[in-house]
């Protein structure tokens, strides 16, 4: 048996005693769960964050994500999870999975930093036999074109990737799209079917190893890049389907039709249809990134994905929708969009949880601010919105209890803990982008 052969079927014992050292970079929405889940299952645990305030509330046994209660974070650490900034840490891991954000930059183009910068801070630690697993959503072709020849740069010990050849493997890499969806309690994470691309029959079977442990069932494709295109598939096919309800739903609203009416109508086909709805515009980390990320891959063979790209633009131009249809409604009531006091009801990305990333209500509120109004939020989730990659409100929470006061109150988040009814009853005016008022009859109601 060769040292290579050796090393991999030693791992591969680890994976199934539940003594395999596992290493997650990126503490956040994706990262978390996946090493909680792990301690779960028993395994030894590490958490890498650059962020030295997330460090120090998982090692103090709280949580920063409102939908992991801080009991599951001291449970996990009563099992050995613990975190740390060093990454020397990462020479002690068995397997190494990067879960670390994929943003764009201001041209709409992808920023791969956040990669690039973790490979180079593991490569000097990697030793030989480890399995480094990316997660973060990307374009096909980031694991093979840009963090292997990172980790093989970068370590001292001149290890080398497996790559198919007849070469002895120093360490074995792998691709694996996160599908967490925020908010959603209906499906267990162990139920969620992980797709896994390797370089290689070894890295692809060892991932597939160790994810099978925690998960109930892995679908192995053929390479990274056929996992990485996975990921933009099902992404894409979401924006795709959203711009196209977003669409109609303007053209239904000239039409004197509820957009809603026939979405609920059509979704009883029991086949050939799945229902989509529309909004304020699309937030969170992929939805309205993944399209972008293979539109610019695309034109590096000369393609260009018009339909997808098409898709991008409806869903990007939504909140500009909604500022227009704010400002007509403001009109009908003989109010002009300058100066009027509004409050955005929601601004996380989704119903029911505590994150920003993308979300049109950030948009929205600069629009409106751009045009003079005098603009407030209420959000059960974020006490005060500060600074982040593309925007910097410095806004704190407003209390519901002052809602009559505002000239128009903006329904961009339907957080289930919000009394619509009651809403409406006290509001001068209510934008519903959300259908969140649907049922209820009122003149200060206008949906868009």
């Amino acid at each position: 048996m060769s040292s290579s052969q050796e090393s991999s079927t030693q791992l591969k014992a680890r994976i199934a005693s539940r003594s395999a050292r596992i290493g997650i970079v990126g503490m956040g929405y994706v990262g978390l769960p996946l090493a909680l889940l792990f301690s779960e299952q028993g395994f030894p645990v590490t958490g890498f964050d650059i962020d030295p305030k997330k460090v120090a509330a998982l090692n103090g046994g709280g949580s920063y994500i409102v939908r992991i209660p801080a009991t599951e974070i001291q449970s996990a650490r009563q099992r050995g999870f613990s975190a740390t900034s060093d990454y020397a840490a990462i020479g002690g891991m068995d397997a190494v999975i990067i879960c670390v954000p994929t943003p764009l930059d201001e041209f709409h183009e992808p920023d791969l930093s956040y990669i690039t910068g973790t490979a180079e801070a593991i490569a000097p630690h990697l030793r030989a036999g480890q399995l480094i697993i990316l997660e973060s959503t990307t374009y096909p072709g980031t694991t093979e074109e840009l963090l292997i020849p990172r980790l093989e740069s970068g370590n001292p010990g001149g290890l080398r990737a497996e790559s198919g050849t007849a070469e002895a493997p120093g360490f074995y890499v792998a691709f694996s799209p996160e599908r967490e969806d925020p908010g959603n309690d209906t499906v267990a994470r162990r139920d969620i079917p992980k797709v896994i691309g390797g370089v290689g029959p070894v890295s692809r079977d060892l991932a597939s190893a160790l994810y099978g442990s925690i998960f109930n069932r892995t679908i192995p494709v053929s390479s990274p890049a056929a996992a990485e295109m996975t990921k933009l598939l099902e992404n894409i096919y979401r924006c795709v389907n959203i711009a196209l309800v977003n669409e109609l739903k303007q053209l239904c609203e000239r039409m004197g039709i509820d957009i809603f009416e026939v979405i609920d109508a059509a979704k009883t086909k029991p086949f050939g249809f799945q229902a989509f709805y529309p909004g304020p515009g699309l937030g969170g980390h992929c939805i309205p990134i993944d399209p972008f990320y293979l539109s610019w891959k695309a034109r590096q063979f000369d393609f260009h994905t018009r339909f997808i790209e098409l898709a991008g633009e409806i869903n990007t131009r939504m909140p500009y929708y909604v500022v227009e249809k704010t400002s007509e409604a403001l009109n009908g009531h003989r109010k002009p969009l300058k100066d009027s006091r509004i409050l955005i009801l929601g601004v996380a990305y989704k119903r029911d949880i505590d994150d920003l990333r993308e979300s049109p209500a950030l948009t929205i509120i600069e629009l409106l601010r751009r045009r003079g109004a005098q603009v407030a939020y209420n959000d059960p989730y974020f006490a005060h919105v500060g600074r982040g990659r593309h925007y910097d409100l410095n806004m704190d929470c407003a209390p519901l209890e002052t809602i009559a006061d505002y000239d128009c109150v903006l329904i961009v988040t339907d957080h289930s803990s919000y009394d619509f009814p009651r809403i409406v009853e006290d509001a001068q005016l209510v934008i519903d982008t959300r259908n969140a008022t649907r049922g209820l009859a009122s003149d200060k109601i206008v949906r868009c």
